[in-house]
């Protein structure tokens, strides 16, 4: 029974380094907490988009440094409309009302799923959130728990839930 629980183990764990997670923390960048700050404490107003865009990175970005964003390939960000369906409230993840939690974390509601790459990406190692498809600003970011390589042809998104982001603890 030992040598049977020795091969499933071995098993799960090849499954998952195969299918990695791209879970992660995510962080504000500087752009994202002089907005915050401008929009709580200095009466501006912060201009917040309709409409998220979701990119990928072979370069992590920083609190002030753009990172290197995947290119060419049939790359394209993806689209997350803001609101109560598309992001989980604070609460509990999968939850589309209002945040009431204490543990101020939210993720993604439904799966954020990329082009089908025609061509390789490189080895992306973080992704972030921007307000525009193409330039723009990006407002926050965070390392892939496993950086992954990109393939032509690979399939590449994130599950449910699987785009975390927490803003204190």
């Amino acid at each position: 029974m030992k040598q049977l629980n020795r091969i499933f183990t071995a098993a799960l764990l090849a499954f998952a380094l195969a299918f990695p997670s791209w879970a992660s923390a995510a962080a504000l960048t500087d752009f994202a907490e002089n907005k915050i700050v401008d929009a709580t404490l200095r009466a501006q107003a912060i201009g917040t988009p309709v409409t998220w865009y979701v990119a990928l990175y072979t370069v992590c970005p920083t609190d002030s440094t753009a990172g290197t964003e995947v290119t060419g390939g049939s790359y394209a960000r993806v689209a997350v409309t803001a609101g109560l369906a598309a992001w989980a409230g604070t609460q509990a993840a999968g939850s589309t009302v209002a945040s009431s939690g204490t543990g101020g974390t939210t993720s993604n509601n439904a799966v954020i799923t990329f082009p089908t790459p025609t061509a390789g990406w490189g080895t992306v190692v973080c992704w972030g959130i921007t307000d525009a498809a193409t330039a723009g600003n990006l407002w926050i970011y965070a390392a892939l728990t496993i950086s992954k390589t990109i393939n032509t042809g690979d399939a590449v998104s994130f599950a449910a839930g699987a785009a975390t982001f927490q803003i204190d603890n």
